[in-house]
């Protein structure tokens, strides 16, 4: 039974020694003016779930399911890179970023299913990681200079290390286990380690070894600063405002506005790391992580301008910004990277516990069930490097991307197509989402910020009793959430519910009456005395609507759902010599289709939805399970055709209409959620 406020209580003697360690150094080294004290620091206002507090139902279950048989599961079986003589394992194989990415993503998935094998196979890692910390604090493999010395890493030869990157990975799989298993090495761990980084940053600065650690420095900083939750230790926030020195300077990046405008303009290898997709990704935190540390309103405001500005210079349809690998623009032609989009849900998990803001809720749930399962194959063995919005076809090809690649293998389904960072990172996405379905709230309370079939189990109120609610759901393709409370004894409590901004109005019934309306964008508490037996219900009305795009497109969306033109799909297995076999996709149906100018100014009337199959747990992300189809009418394009791999967006007028020849007979058209497709429209021009 997992407790939401369970504080760890640590050696007041160990803080005080790292904490006096940490002011010799910074003044000696003239960071004196850093923050050294825990006085701005801001608690979340909402707080994340131990692991396994809560456990997948339903669909998402069986999603979780196909994960451990698939690649999530076996990755260290089919990956060379992770199976031959790994580092993490103390051999000479993979010390870098791709085994700490599977575990990221494997830990939580053993731990959300319980599954004793899987979390015996990232145990190894796991306690070879914590059994070979070096006396000086350091961890990870062995480097080179270690192999040839015999000698271990240490403060006074940490430029004979390797890489920060890796280890901020690592240290984000190791605070998912340590919630999961309060395991007593873990923190202890922790404390050394950040003791170490403080006093050798001047030495072997976070960008020493490569620029992936300087622009990831967040990553490093949010670990940090969830142990300060902890032990109170203020060397951590010291810790923490020295890699933001060293780091990129995002929060200035996002209020600056000039970034992301120059971004949408250059194309060219000049700073090119400040442009790259999964880069914006994880940085997308960063000002929350400096206001979660200094108190000050001004990075929340900075948060703000820079996702709004991401998403209307670069934004697609399904969610996500451009990526390919560079932010692109907003055509819907353009690309993105798979890493990008998990990463980018990560960074909106922290966003929604540190601000508690819907906007963020309903972000990442229009990012994960849009986005994500589009771009992997049903088994989770397969995925995109790249993916489209507008695809019509999946194929090898150099397309309109900012890194086209000779090999032409970042649009193809493969196990190993493009690069491999994303075979290994993808597996966060499903998982992590999972466990930030509820989070802890102030008073001892619970709030359901995003909606799946699921149960959690944790002990609220001021008497810390054991509860468990289950929620019954088919959303998103169904607007009606059923939660039921089982409570071993009667207990009060608040509990939070979010109301989408997509939704008008939304309906609470407890028991069967109706208790409560609230507008779309707002939260619901209620606060009472829950027993054993007490039912609610969360209404959700879905409408139809439509939303404008890169180009004058338009977009059809149901709730969390965006739409897509159903088109039948051709797959193909091939094989290439350096990266193995993978599929490609076509279709034989008409796809140059413009949406009438009357549905889009009466969607909710003009369009027909059809509830065509259950949600069950036999569900999958695929065209043949689709549950939900929408008829709409539209006109064919005749002009509108593939050039250079892609459908290049036609020509609109202001008014939005497409202004050239169209087909005179109008025609239903059949969509679909587009996480259901692999080839298909999303983005539409408008005809009349």
């Amino acid at each position: 039974m997992a407790s939401i406020f369970c504080p760890s209580v640590w050696s007041r003697k160990v803080k005080i020694t790292l904490f006096a360690a940490a002011v010799i150094l910074c003044n000696a080294t003239g960071y004196a003016q850093t923050q050294t004290s825990g006085g701005g620091y801001v608690a979340p206002k909402y707080t994340e779930l131990p692991l396994g507090a809560i456990k997948p139902k339903g669909w998402l279950l069986h999603q979780l399911q196909i994960m451990r048989d698939g690649t999530t599961g076996h990755l260290d079986e089919v990956h060379a890179k992770i199976a031959n003589d790994n580092g993490w394992l103390g051999g000479k194989g993979d010390n870098w970023e791709e085994t700490p990415y599977w575990l990221d993503g494997a830990v939580p998935l053993a731990y959300l299913l319980d599954d004793k094998a899987l979390q015996a196979k990232v145990l190894r890692y796991i306690n070879w990681t914590l059994d070979n910390q070096r006396p000086s604090g350091y961890f990870g493999a062995l480097t080179k200079w270690e192999r040839e010395t015999g000698e271990k890493i240490s403060v006074a030869t940490s430029d004979k290390g390797d890489d920060w990157w890796p280890k901020m990975i690592m240290l984000k799989v190791l605070q998912q286990y340590y919630t999961a298993t309060n395991d007593k090495r873990v923190i202890p761990f922790m404390q050394r380690y950040f003791n170490y980084q403080l006093q050798t940053l001047q030495q072997t600065p976070i960008g020493k070894w490569t620029e992936w650690a300087q622009s990831r420095g967040t990553e490093n900083m949010l670990v940090a600063q969830w142990l300060y939750g902890i032990t109170k230790d203020t060397s951590l926030l010291r810790l923490a405002s020295v890699v933001q020195q060293q780091s990129f300077p995002w929060s200035q990046y996002f209020a600056g506005r000039d970034w992301v405008i120059n971004a949408a303009a250059q194309q060219n290898g000049v700073a090119w790391m400040t442009r790259h997709g999964v880069n914006v990704a994880m940085a997308l935190k960063d000002p929350l992580v400096h206001y979660q540390r200094t108190g000050k309103p001004e990075y929340l405001a900075t948060f703000k301008t820079g996702f709004n500005d991401l998403m209307t210079l670069h934004g697609l349809p399904f969610g996500i910004f451009s990526a390919d690998e560079d932010l692109n623009g907003n055509d819907p032609t353009q690309g993105t990277e798979l890493c990008a989009i998990v990463e980018a849900q990560f960074s909106l998990e922290q966003a929604v516990g540190i601000t508690g803001d819907v906007r963020y809720m309903d972000a990442l749930e229009r990012m994960t069930f849009n986005a994500l399962p589009s771009q992997t194959t049903d088994d989770y063995n397969n995925k995109q490097y790249f993916q489209i919005a507008n695809q019509v076809h999946i194929k090898k090809g150099v397309f309109n991307f900012s890194l086209p690649f000779s090999r032409e293998m970042n649009n193809v389904l493969g196990m190993r197509s493009g690069y491999s960072c994303c075979l290994a990172n993808m597996h966060q996405g499903w998982t992590k989402f999972t466990t930030h379905l509820w989070y802890g709230t102030q008073g001892n309370g619970l709030a359901a910020l995003h909606y799946s079939p699921s149960t959690v189990q944790v002990k609220l109120g001021t008497t810390q009793t054991e509860v468990t609610i289950k929620e019954t759901t088919a959303y998103p393709f169904d607007d009606v959430i059923h939660f039921e409370i089982n409570a071993k004894s009667p207990v009060e409590f608040p509990l939070e519910l979010r109301v989408p901004s997509w939704c008008t109005e939304a309906t609470v019934l407890l028991n069967g009456q109706e208790l409560q309306r609230e507008q779309g964008g707002k939260m619901i508490t209620i606060n009472r005395r829950w027993k054993t037996g007490d039912k609610l219900t969360l209404q959700l009305p879905m409408q139809v609507t439509t939303s404008n795009w890169g180009r004058n497109s338009r977009a059809v969306e149901r709730g969390p759902l965006v739409y897509a033109l159903k088109l039948n799909e051709l797959w193909q297995q091939q094989a290439d010599e350096k990266e193995g076999p993978y599929f490609t996709v076509h279709t034989t149906d008409p796809w140059n289709y413009g949406l009438l100018d009357s549905l889009v100014k009466n969607a909710a009337n003009a369009m027909q939805v059809r509830k065509v199959k259950p949600v069950d747990e036999s569900f999958v992300w695929s065209l043949a399970h689709a549950p939900i189809e929408i008829t709409a009418a539209g006109r064919r394009i005749p002009a509108w055709q593939i050039v250079n791999d892609v459908a290049p967006q036609p020509v609109t007028a202001r008014d939005g209409l497409f202004m050239g020849p169209t087909a005179p007979e109008v025609e239903k058209m059949t969509l679909v959620p587009i996480g259901c497709t692999k080839v298909r429209i999303v983005a539409f021009p408008v005809v009349k």
